[in-house]
């Protein structure tokens, strides 16, 4: 048969590289590779509709399902799980020394929907009391000013909002005293340049992270991969064959880095550190699939309804195509 002609935009990792090159190919597809940074993949597949395959934020992704927006269906390989202590950066003068603190104060962040806030706003519920409506949330860039949300929000009025002034950035504020925290996937540069006043709340964030998954179960999940609705109805097996080669790609990765004759990747001791991280993640080490990763997903819908981002609590099943919830990677 005639192969779909498909293009694929997501960021090129371990995770998605054998499909990116041509390694591993979607049974019955023909990919035109589109690597690319994924602030622009998101806007471009949001805004546009540019690709056929695409890396997508899962709060962004949660949103549109909420509101029934049908021009892409979920498939459940997630390219990107992070923890997020990290991303918290506070001031070391206004008397915060652990979450709790945090109450009262005003935080900001990039984008209120970014997956990185919602998973460090349900961390802070959850593990420490410190509820949304409990911060002033301050939005904008965090090195230049501008940004503004990828999708148009409408919060409940408990949510306090507001975007910075014009000509302000998160780095400036954080520096000068605005505001008392940052939320950020990068280390404002203020950090990174060691400003006096200026840490991670979680200064060792691996211990606090650890800590984090044994009691929770979560390893939160960053982004998905959305397929064009229309390519579905016309191609019913598809969601099932792109599911099955992002599984067999995750797979090679994963097996890639356990080599010992050639190391794959550029640190002396990588083995050791896999043997590790899977000592301490095990089953949950990179999962994908609807009910391997079930866990995650219902906390994320949880914290999105807390959050105003969605009227109502979701099932996790909505988020994906009916033909891969079943569906298991195999790992």
């Amino acid at each position: 048969m005639t192969k779909l002609r498909l293009s694929l935009a997501c960021t090129h990792t371990d995770r998605s590289a054998p499909l990116l090159d041509g390694r591993i190919a979607i049974e019955g597809c023909e990919i035109i590779p589109l690597p690319g940074q994924t602030q622009d993949i998101f806007r471009r597949t949001l805004s546009e509709r540019a690709f056929d395959i695409a890396e997508m934020s899962m709060s962004s992704h949660i949103v549109q399902c909420a509101r029934g927006v049908t021009d892409y269906v979920g498939i459940p390989v997630f390219l990107s799980r992070a923890f997020r202590h990290a991303s918290l950066y506070i001031r070391t003068d206004r008397g915060i020394a652990r979450p709790e603190d945090l109450a009262g104060r005003t935080i900001g962040i990039e984008q209120f929907q970014q997956t990185v806030g919602l998973w460090v706003r349900g961390m802070l519920g959850d593990q420490h009391g410190v509820r949304t409506q409990d911060v002033q949330w301050r939005t904008g860039g965090l090195e230049a000013p501008g940004g503004g949300e990828r999708l148009a929000l409408s919060l409940p009025p408990e949510i306090r909002l507001e975007p910075l002034a014009k000509g302000e950035t998160l780095n400036a504020g954080l520096a000068e005293g605005s505001l008392d925290a940052v939320i950020a996937t990068r280390p404002p540069s203020c950090f990174t340049s060691g400003h006096p006043q200026v840490a991670r709340l979680f200064s060792d964030y691996r211990t606090a992270e650890i800590a984090y998954f044994k009691a929770s179960g979560l390893f939160p999940i960053m982004h998905g991969l959305v397929l064009r609705r229309r390519l579905v109805d016309e191609n019913p097996w598809l969601p099932v064959e792109v599911f099955r080669a992002f599984a067999k790609a995750k797979r090679h990765a994963l097996s890639e880095l356990e080599q010992m004759n050639v190391p794959r990747v550029s640190l002396a001791w990588i083995a050791e550190n896999v043997a590790e991280t899977r000592a301490i993640l095990g089953k949950s080490l990179w999962a994908y699939g609807l009910e391997e990763s079930r866990r995650e997903l219902a906390a994320m819908l949880r914290y999105a309804a807390a959050d105003g981002l969605t009227a109502t609590e979701i099932a996790p099943e909505t988020l994906f195509h009916p033909s891969t919830h079943g569906l298991r990677d195999g790992e």
